[in-house]
């Protein structure tokens, strides 16, 4: 989804302990013995404290909410509060191989769910209100059924849902263990599990990170999204949790409850938590005991013998499925095998992870027949232009070599997953370099190699190569460093093909905030001139030392390009040069701040094309400054600019994630 950056909002924490008379933005029930809850259908408070929301019956579903509402939003720019809380829960089946339906964390307009549906529906949504926007509904399912009218990936799945049961993003259930990996974990299996829900208000950021009740919080969340809740909730939402059995019934435990609006949650106390009660099954006859199992058990020891055997095939087969059609055929040497890449990186084991991003995570491994070092991003499938069109303009642009870009190798389509494979780039990401107080500093001439590198590899992409290849993502994060050093533009995930003097066509606004062109929420085409308007924010994030927005500097100084503009006036520019570079040519300095304010200019028609952006870089052409005077204040961003490039940008998101709830209700692009 596309990363919103959100408006400052200073909250003062308030930490008091919740209690039945209260109406607090902070609580944590160690047990409900004491809690003045909202219950409905079967939910109860036991008499040992422990929360049941749903009992080993049929067709049948409990809430539990938090008394009163509480104010999510700003009052000020009505945008979404961070929040943070923590809960621990367990799901009993009453048959350990029937598995029925999970339990979710809800936060919803009203507290009333009666009308919703038992069973698959989890006591959220009904046939007719399922995927309705007027919802304002945002639920984490920790779900123990497969439906697959509503896309589940499998029976055991934790998901993020918004106004549906389509979960826009979701994983099956695991945690992340430091130098172990990935630990899957079985959601009914009756033992007790700790969740963790955090929204972060600046970054629009969603983590959902399940453990053990055992174990301490893991460092990697199971789930990490970029949604904008403002576009999805009211002023005041409701709090709680919703849980549903059906043909197969179980018992839904809370055991304890900690959250916190615009602050951390306290700890649960795990010693105070009450016990799991004790679950006594019919005993079966005595009779099948003494006579029936010995006759039954030789049978079966044989049939277990053949069983096992085509289990083991059968599942290795499942393990490295993939998805392949008729068309993908004509693409041949470029499409890889899951087998190969499972093999080429331990298994996506941690320690062959690179990375993650808004769009996946990173691994780097050695393609076990040509010993060949490549780098495997794993990301969501692209359903908005269809899989067709996608994977042959990712072919396409496999096609392309230049010194300044990362090859794209090839690519695996597997169930819900898409695979790139690049050249591997031993010294990662720009960004390393230049913020957070890296261990390794990029000198003035380092970094202008590599600007000089990044403009090369996008004037190829806008006007050498047979195709215009739009880039949408550059940024320092998206520059990768060779062995040598030299910066190549690489992440071409999101990139669009067409053909050199064809209009390019309205799609959805993606990319990150500080490097999206302002006419490109309101037009939403993707043109060389977005791109050379992003190239621009790379450019000052390079000479400054910093990225294009910083929340916490001073109104002033939050926006770069307007900061770097407004020094520009002053005839103070080189001030606000990377205060850690101790040797650099002044020339040379105001030269690149000054391109990239030119590559930055509001109005489209002002940008220069990458080929006077290389001749002005060499040397060889004079850079036209005075098409800086005629900068367009109105949409300059500084603080009302801001805010209102900020509408913008919400408003064209919150109609992208529109279209795509009501069509697929998967996840939407950054």
């Amino acid at each position: 989804m596309l990363p919103l950056i959100c408006p400052l909002l200073f909250v003062t924490r308030l930490m008091i302990t919740a209690s039945a008379s209260d109406h607090t933005t902070n609580f944590v029930f160690n047990g409900f013995a004491s809690a003045n809850l909202l219950l409905d259908g079967m939910a109860t408070v036991t008499s040992t404290g422990l929360l049941q929301l749903t009992e080993p019956t049929d067709q049948d579903m409990g809430h539990a909410f938090y008394p009163y509402p509480l104010p999510f939003k700003n009052a000020s720019s009505a945008a979404a509060l961070s929040f943070s809380t923590s809960f621990v829960f367990a799901i009993v089946p009453r048959y350990p191989d029937l598995t029925g339906h999970g339990i979710a964390f809800v936060l919803s307009a009203s507290s009333d769910l009666t009308p919703a549906l038992p069973s698959q529906y989890i006591g959220l949504f009904n046939k007719s209100d399922q995927g309705k926007l007027s919802n304002h509904l945002i639920a984490v399912e920790f779900d123990t059924n497969y439906s697959p009218e509503f896309d589940d990936i499998n029976n055991n799945h934790v998901g993020i849902d918004v106004n549906s049961l389509r979960s826009v993003y979701s994983a099956s259930a695991s945690y992340f263990s430091d130098g172990v990996g990935t630990q899957n974990l079985t959601l009914a299996s009756g033992n007790l599990f700790q969740a963790w829900v955090e929204y972060d208000q600046f970054e629009c950021l969603l983590n959902v990170t399940l453990a053990p009740l055992e174990l301490k919080k893991p460092s990697v969340p199971l789930l990490s999204s970029f949604v904008n809740l403002s576009s999805f909730i009211t002023d005041y939402m409701h709090i709680g949790f919703s849980s549903a059995v059906g043909s197969f019934p179980a018992s839904h435990y809370l055991f304890g409850w900690s959250f916190a609006l615009n602050g951390r949650d306290v700890a649960i106390d795990i010693s105070l938590l009450p016990r799991l009660p004790i679950i006594i099954t019919t005993p079966k006859s005595k009779l099948l005991i003494k006579y029936g199992l010995p006759a039954i058990g030789g049978a079966m020891l044989v049939v277990a013998g053949f069983a096992t055997c085509a289990f083991i095939l059968i599942r290795k087969k499942i393990k490295f499925a993939e998805l392949l059609e008729d068309w993908e055929q004509e693409h041949g040497p470029q499409r890889f095998s899951y087998k190969d890449l499972y093999i080429a990186t331990k298994g996506f084991g941690e320690k062959e992870f690179l990375g993650a991003g808004g769009f996946g995570r990173v691994y780097k491994g050695v393609l076990p027949r040509t010993k060949t070092h490549v780098a495997v991003k794993k990301i969501s499938h692209e359903t908005r232009h269809g899989m067709r069109q996608f994977v042959a303009e990712i072919i396409s642009i496999g096609h392309l070599r230049h010194q300044n870009l990362v090859q794209l190798l090839g690519y695996c389509r597997r169930k819900g997953e898409l695979l790139l494979v690049y050249d591997f780039m031993p010294n990662g990401s720009l960004d390393r370099f230049l913020f957070d107080k890296p261990e390794s500093m990029l000198d003035w001439k380092q970094r202008l190699h590599i600007i000089k590198g990044v403009a090369s590899g996008l004037f190829h992409l806008h006007e050498e190569w047979d195709q215009v290849v739009i880039h949408r993502d550059i940024k320092a994060s998206n520059v990768l460093l060779d062995s040598q050093m030299n910066g190549r533009l690489g992440d071409f995930g999101l990139s669009r093909l067409y053909d050199h003097g064809s209009d390019p066509q309205t799609t959805h606004v993606v990319g990150t905030l500080g490097y999206l062109a302002p006419e490109l929420t309101r037009t939403g085409k993707a043109t060389t001139s977005t791109d050379v308007y992003a190239f621009g924010g790379f450019l000052l994030e390079m000479a400054c030392g910093r990225g294009p927005v910083e929340t916490k500097a001073l109104p002033e100084k939050m926006i770069l390009v307007d900061w770097v503009h407004e020094n520009w006036r002053k005839g103070s520019i080189l001030d606000i040069r990377d205060p850690n570079l101790e040797e650099f040519s002044a020339v040379e300095m105001e030269l690149v701040l000054k391109l990239g304010l030119l590559c930055s200019h509001p109005k489209p028609s002002c940008r220069p094309r990458m080929r006077l952006v290389m001749q002005v870089l060499d040397g060889d052409a004079a850079l036209p400054e005075e098409l800086l005077a005629d900068w367009n204040e109105s949409f300059a961003v500084g603080n009302d600019g801001f805010a209102d490039l900020i509408n913008l940008v919400e408003s064209a998101f919150s109609k992208s994630v529109v279209s795509l709830t009501e069509s697929t209700g998967k996840k939407t692009e950054r």
